[in-house]
């Protein structure tokens, strides 16, 4: 595993968990994409931003599951501000350059790490 991968997932969950916009905009490449329950695909740092303020997010890594040298499962305790208890989740993260490229948040470890190995089989026969 390559540590900017360790290191760009940190930063991501410091920025996004502190609501720093300028900051988690900085932590992500241009484009980042992400998945979640409200849709797929890429989007700018500015809006990836305008998701941390506008979701309130708060993710707690609870587990890490190295796939490959760019590719990481994290398991994390999510929150929201109207929620009052957390929900399990898990996200694919890929990272280049100490940035995280790449977000997919899915509802459970089991169907974050098939995601992960299929895009690690995707991009070995690139």
């Amino acid at each position: 595993m390559e540590r900017n991968l360790e290191e760009a997932i940190n930063e991501w969950h410091t920025s996004v968990n502190a609501g720093e916009l300028q900051r988690s905009a900085r932590a992500v490449g241009d484009p980042v994409v992400v998945l979640g329950p409200k849709g797929a695909g890429p989007i700018t740092p500015a809006q990836f931003a305008e998701w941390v303020e506008r979701s309130g997010i708060t993710l707690i890594p609870r587990s890490w599951h190295p796939v490959s040298e760019r590719l990481m499962v994290v398991e994390e305790d999510a929150t929201w501000p109207e929620s009052t208890e957390s929900m399990r989740v898990a996200t694919v993260f890929r990272a280049s350059g100490g940035k995280v490229t790449a977000a997919l948040r899915l509802p459970d470890l089991k169907a974050a790490l098939e995601l992960a190995y299929i895009c690690r089989e995707m991009a070995a026969t690139e």
